[in-house]
């Protein structure tokens, strides 16, 4: 089919993003909530929803939501209720998931992505967050005869945050993805791990006309365990759909699964309607008022956010959008990044310190920042070495850095005299070694006054060999070529 067929479409994309929440317990019981563990261990009879038992709300949870609520601009409910949304699955022990129907504890917001196109940021709207707890999980793959029932993350909390369907391409829907795993990984409330589960985004794409005032059908994509699969399955959707529409078909309704081997979607069940919940208020929680001084007291709480040092060290520390990206990928790094830059001017060369050396050792070795055995103040120390002509780029990167890592206690002054490391930058000295190293070539100097330029590189390396490796190069290099163009 020409491709120009697909043109004459537009899609039309909301994305569900499901944030399993890094508290100690669950969501109404004080099960653990960790990932893992034998099957069937982290439950009671109250996870298990039996008779007689009462639920009872995490403090932890609401935190967390108003921390997401903030980071995303949304507006924080005070009156919040709960609800019963009803439903069977085999891993839904209760027959019932407790959630939040009409009164989200977040209305509104927005997630602000890049686009690629004209490189302005796009605002992809918000309609609501909100508080709710995880399923169990089905196994359907280790017993040729039976589906296995692991009930550990039955009552897991979850914030279900809901777009507006004004995302308008698979590239978009990964750019959104991408920002909401930093976002949720610098609150430190949701590990962001899409291959465990603690991520996980339901994708609703319809297509039309592109102009068009009236939306396609809406189709629902699951089980999509990696930001790439879920443009993957976008792109096949869209594909798809308008496939269908010019065939002369009609596009269903209904929930879809993607096939990450083949690329491919494939139908689940019809889509269900909201009225097939049957939702009605959570009799055994009574609501949970959220007032201004708790919001401010977490809004006092929360860390940096990504765009707002994105934006710092583009604006104050004047860095390329790359650099910033980059340093701004996890938290940790920024962080670091930061500390090394308040003690130096030149945030060029930090930045190239914390991408290069410092994330090179910690990627090797497997480590975290916190991990790492050198401080900022000593990175921007050998900075300031290597600007005063004090040690050189290589003797630092591949020799101070390396011993700094294995004797914290040290400077960075210590090494490089204990290493015989510091740069010549005796004026007299090197003037000598310059004169030696242009006295060995006469017919090099003649070439050079001929209009060689390019062979001062044998003279500075002349020099360097002379010097054994200490002479301060910049001061070198203008030393040998006064003296050649004399």
């Amino acid at each position: 089919m020409n491709e120009s067929i697909y043109d004459k479409y537009e899609a039309v994309i909301g994305l569900e993003v499901h944030i399993q929440l890094l508290t100690g317990s669950k969501a109404y019981s004080s099960d653990p909530a960790v990932y893992g563990g034998m099957p069937n261990t982290h439950i009671s009879p109250i996870t298990l929803g039996h008779p007689g038992t009462l639920p009872k709300v995490n403090k932890k949870v609401i935190e967390y939501a108003v921390k997401l609520g903030i980071a995303c601009h949304s507006s924080i409910r005070r009156d919040n209720h709960y609800a019963r949304k009803n439903y069977f699955y085999p891993d839904l022990p209760k027959g019932y998931q407790i959630t939040q129907d009409t009164t989200p504890i977040c209305n509104g917001g927005y997630i602000l992505i890049n686009n690629k196109k004209d490189k302005k940021e796009k605002q992809i709207s918000l309609t609501r967050i909100h508080m709710e707890e995880d399923a169990g999980k089905s196994i359907h793959d280790q017993d040729p005869f039976f589906t296995l029932i692991d009930l550990n993350r039955a009552g897991v909390p979850l914030l279900e945050m809901v777009s507006e369907p004004v995302i308008k391409t698979a590239d978009e829907a990964y750019q959104y993805l991408t920002e909401v795993r930093k976002l949720v990984r610098y609150l430190e409330i949701c590990d962001g791990n899409m291959e465990e589960g603690s991520l996980r985004c339901d994708a609703n794409i319809s297509v039309m006309p592109r102009g068009s005032l009236q939306m396609g059908k809406k189709v629902e994509v699951k089980n999509m365990n990696s930001i790439r699969n879920v443009q993957r399955a976008i792109s096949y959707e869209i594909k798809r759909q308008v496939d269908e529409i010019e065939a002369g078909k009609t596009v269903v309704q209904e929930t879809r699964s993607f096939d990450a081997a083949t690329g491919s979607t494939f139908s689940m069940r019809s889509k269900e309607m909201a009225n097939d919940y049957r939702y009605f208020p959570e009799p055994d929680i009574p609501p949970v008022i959220v007032t201004e001084k708790y919001v401010e007291e977490v809004r006092a709480m929360m860390p940096p956010l990504p765009r707002d040092l994105h934006r710092k060290f583009t604006d104050e520390f004047h860095l390329s959008e790359y650099d910033a990206g980059v340093l701004t990928d996890t938290k940790e790094i920024a962080l670091f990044f930061e500390e090394v830059a308040a003690h130096t001017h030149n945030y060029k060369a930090a930045a190239n310190w914390v991408m290069g050396p410092v994330k090179s050792y910690l990627n090797e070795n497997a480590l975290e920042v916190k991990d790492l055995n050198i401080s900022p103040a000593s990175v921007s120390m050998l900075i300031k070495m290597m600007d005063d002509g004090i040690v050189s780029h290589s003797a630092a990167v591949q020799k101070i850095f390396p011993a700094l890592l294995k004797n914290p206690g040290k400077s960075p002054e210590q090494i490089a005299g204990e290493e015989n490391l510091l740069q010549d930058s005796n004026t007299a000295s090197l003037i000598d070694y310059a004169q030696k190293a242009i006295s060995m070539y006469p017919e090099k100097v003649a070439e050079y006054k001929a209009g060689k330029s390019g062979l001062t590189g044998l003279f500075m390396g002349e020099v360097m060999k002379l010097s054994k490796g200490k002479a301060d190069p910049k001061l070198a290099s203008r030393i040998v070529k006064e003296l050649l163009d004399k």
